[in-house]
């Protein structure tokens, strides 16, 4: 732990397998939280999905109190405040396993563990915290987080509510509109942001809410949305609504700073969200596969369906790889903190902060290949894919919305190159020596010596340490070329943050399937080795066109052939896999365990 790496460091620093999490790590306790999340899904949310579908708000306060009743609410809770006080791996893993059953369900739970009670056991006081918390973790209460409004989406802080302090300074009187609101038509609790006079920043407060006396807190109708049918989400105005000064969470001004930081805790616990629906929806996808003939053979023997069937479990495979690996990360770094003396309040405010990076880059990645798998889900069902009577088009519809909140995945896109721009200027991550290394090997001569390749994943490995300057070669040239105004360049940046992206994801994935090969056997990780390869092979394409469309955009003459040589000679591959043996290998697994089984 000596040696954690800082976020954003993954991309300048070696990371042994040793060093990595993954889910074969699991602890006891953690395997029976899984099954006990597992239990109550299969139990309190499968069976009603119809009803979730058809707008059943009430159902989803009703399971919302069961899950408070057996403390999945309150797994990152302090026991201090009623929560069963777990790391943050358990936190992820609870969040995933919990969230396949319907997005309604998902989207409630993560709004309330995630931005509606960790603003107040992060920024509160002692008395906020105890009055608030308890009542949060076990499910007597439920929270919400009001930021967003009709003129304030991704600019968090253009916010319109005031909040005016009254004359005798007891308490401060709310005043606007915010919409989009998860949880509004249950809730007994609002994070509410307001700006207080001319602040540059806008302010967190704790607000009640009681039906029987709304106190100027009007709730408009519930949205009818695309998918998440049963999310309770609705307009709010609050009207001189009285919060008392006491319930101003954190100081005057700090609210875009809580606003920032509960959005990095959700950007990673919304990848978590992801996860097992795609185990699911690629489940449910062989299961038809293998039962559905046509030309009296079962669709399942045909190519072009397993190539479906192998994207989908490597592209969920591969996910799981990295969010295990950044939430422990996270879970270390937090502990690291508090044995060097920070409150657990501070270790876990800055934990997840330092890897702001890996929360946004997993937010992206996760959030776009659910909506992959169901599309792919609905393209194996054919025609009856498209029907209500079968699972894939509501799963299809709840993974739409993963791409807009928690910020969109553009925003996230450019926050990630953006933080890892800041962290290099603050010396946090040594971005500059490496980029003119770089620079400096462009101008040599590559070696012609043939490298020893007879190690597992010894090519994958020295690919990804290519692709990396692939990254600096183009991030660092942009830099230099347009130093502060960069910002300025989205497409540049988002071409940028793509190469980022799946350099993360590879890396995670070979680094998970090597450490469980030298300590489970290589011949019982065959198809994991074969997805972590194919995964490989997709990034590569994935990064070569981003690159070579950032290069193209702001380099000329020599200085653009250069580079476009640099990225031919960094992503070249020693030797090319079999990427359709790949895929029958892992397609021809699923079949026979007639089920995601990795």
């Amino acid at each position: 732990m000596a040696d954690l790496l800082r976020g954003g460091q993954f991309l300048v620093r070696e990371t042994k397998c040793e060093d990595v999490f993954t889910p074969e790590d699991f602890t006891e306790e953690q395997k029976m939280m899984k099954e006990a999340v597992m239990e109550f899904n299969d139990r309190e949310i499968m069976p009603h999905k119809a009803r979730f579908e058809a707008k059943d708000y009430a159902l989803t306060q009703e399971v919302m109190g069961k899950a408070g009743e057996l403390g999945f609410l309150g797994v990152s809770v302090p026991e201090a405040y009623g929560g069963l006080g777990m790391g943050f791996v358990s936190t992820m893993l609870t969040c995933d396993y919990i969230s396949s059953g319907t997005g309604s369900f998902s989207t409630a739970f993560g709004a309330h563990t995630g931005i509606g009670t960790m603003p107040i056991t992060l920024y509160g006081t002692e008395a906020q915290k105890q009055k608030y918390v308890p009542k949060l973790a076990t499910g007597e209460w439920f929270g919400s987080y009001c930021l967003t409004e009709p003129g304030a989406g991704s600019d968090a802080n253009s916010g319109k509510t005031t909040a005016t302090l009254s004359e005798d300074g007891t308490h401060y009187k709310l005043n606007g509109q915010k919409m989009w609101i998860s949880n509004a038509g249950f809730c007994n609790l609002m994070i509410v942001f307001a700006r207080i006079e001319d602040d540059k920043n806008i302010t967190g407060f704790i607000v009640e809410y009681d039906k029987d006396n709304n106190n100027g807190i009007i709730l408009g109708e519930e949205e009818h949305k695309l998918g998440i049918r049963a999310s309770s989400t609705r307009q709010v105005f609050y009207n001189d609504t009285i919060v008392p000064i006491e319930n101003m969470l954190s100081a005057r001004g700090n609210g875009f700073k809580i606003a920032m930081n509960a959005l990095n805790i959700g950007r990673i616990k919304l990848a978590a969200a992801c996860l097992d629906s795609q185990r699911r929806i690629t489940s449910i996808a062989i299961n038809y596969a293998n039962e559905r003939k046509q030309f009296k053979t079962s669709i399942s023997e045909f190519g072009a369906i397993k190539m479906k069937l192998a994207e989908m479990a490597t592209n969920a495979y591969v996910g799981e790889s990295a969010s295990y690996r950044a939430a422990k990360n996270i879970e270390d770094r937090i502990a690291l903190r508090e044995a060097e003396g920070n409150t657990h309040q501070e270790a876990e405010l800055k934990g997840v902060e330092e890897y702001a990076i890996e929360c946004s880059i997993l937010k992206v990645a996760v959030s776009e290949d659910v909506q992959a798998c169901a599309d792919e889900g609905i393209q194996i069902f054919g025609g009856m894919g498209f029907s209500e009577e079968t699972p894939m088009e509501s799963a299809w519809r709840d993974a739409r919305i993963a791409r807009i909140y928690e910020g969109t995945n553009e925003i996230n896109r450019l926050l990630s190159v953006g933080m890892l721009v800041k962290k290099a200027m603050k010396g946090h991550v040594d971005l500059l020596n490496p980029a003119m290394a770089v620079g400096e090997e462009l101008l040599g001569i590559p070696s012609f010596d043939t490298p020893d390749y007879s190690e597992l994943f010894a090519e994958e490995k020295e690919m990804v340490a290519k692709l990396k300057k692939v990254f600096l070669m183009v991030a660092g040239s942009a830099i230099q070329k347009f130093g502060p105004e960069l910002e300025q360049h989205q497409q540049l940046l988002t071409a940028a943050s793509n190469i980022l992206i799946e350099t993360y994801m590879a890396e995670s994935a070979i680094l998970r399937t090597e450490k469980n090969a030298k300590r489970f056997g290589k011949d019982s990780q065959k198809e994991q080795i074969a997805m972590t390869q194919l995964y490989l092979y997709n990034a590569v394409d994935i990064i070569i066109k981003n690159a070579k469309e950032g290069i193209v955009s702001f380099a000329e003459g020599d200085e653009q052939r250069m580079m476009l040589m640099g990225l031919k000679r960094f992503t070249k591959y020693a030797n090319q896999p079999n990427v359709i043996g790949l895929r029958n290998m892992i397609a021809e697994k699923l079949k026979a365990e007639n089920k995601y089984c990795f």
